[in-house]
């Protein structure tokens, strides 16, 4: 076998590694991801956990709302979305974040979720006391509105507004929209190459990598 020949084979040899290392510096840590602050547990262990947060208040995160929705369409099996609301600090972002829960609590979140993004920004409403959000809620999902006076004051709505404060926190998420993966993990439409759209990219890069990381264990 002559020299030529030889570098032929090798390079054939050491092809796929030279795509894996490519494909593994597509995205790079501290520019287009990063480690959050302090890892919270997803809460199904034997899923990869992609977690939304955002604020309905945000506009960013109602123009991600159909880009996120044409990627969940196509969600790997092995992965479980879930979405967590952030006040950002406004009296008005804890009514909206305590109306999500009533929402779940009462089986209701798909019929009030996109109602209540459509008021803020598509109606243009401030939705930001208590009688606006209780009037949308009835009228959005035909909850009376007893039931959901008596889910949003509850203890398990509170409980559950508790914890996502605590675990944003403990994540040191300040900002939205941003995908959370595995509990590690964090990129925003600020981070990623593309915006909101490449906010996806990241994410599916990040779910490889904690399949991979699962896979050493």
């Amino acid at each position: 076998m002559n020299f030529l020949s030889r570098a032929l084979v090798v390079l054939i040899a050491l092809s796929p590694l030279a795509c894996s290392a490519a494909d593994d510096a597509k995205f790079k840590f501290g520019e287009h991801y990063l480690r959050v602050r302090a890892a919270v547990a997803p809460a199904n262990p034997d899923k990869i956990e992609v977690m939304e947060v955002f604020a309905y208040g945000c506009t960013h995160c109602y123009a991600f709302e159909p880009v996120l929705e044409k990627w969940l369409k196509k969600k790997p099996a092995d992965v479980e979305f879930v979405r967590l609301p952030h006040t950002l600090g406004r009296p008005a972002g804890a009514l909206h974040s305590k109306a999500f829960y009533a929402a779940r609590m009462l089986g209701v979140f798909d019929k009030f979720h996109p109602a209540l993004f459509g008021a803020i920004h598509a109606q243009h409403k401030p939705m930001a006391t208590i009688e606006e959000i209780r009037a949308l809620f009835v009228q959005s999902t035909g909850v009376k509105a007893e039931d959901f006076d008596g889910a949003f004051s509850g203890f398990a709505v509170d409980a559950g507004f508790r914890r996502g404060e605590s675990a944003l926190q403990a994540m040191a998420i300040g900002g939205v929209p941003t995908i959370v993966v595995n509990g590690q993990y964090s990129t925003s439409g600020g981070m990623a190459p593309g915006g909101l759209r490449g906010m996806l990219e990241v994410t599916d890069f990040l779910i490889e990598r904690a399949r991979k990381e699962r896979g050493k264990r």
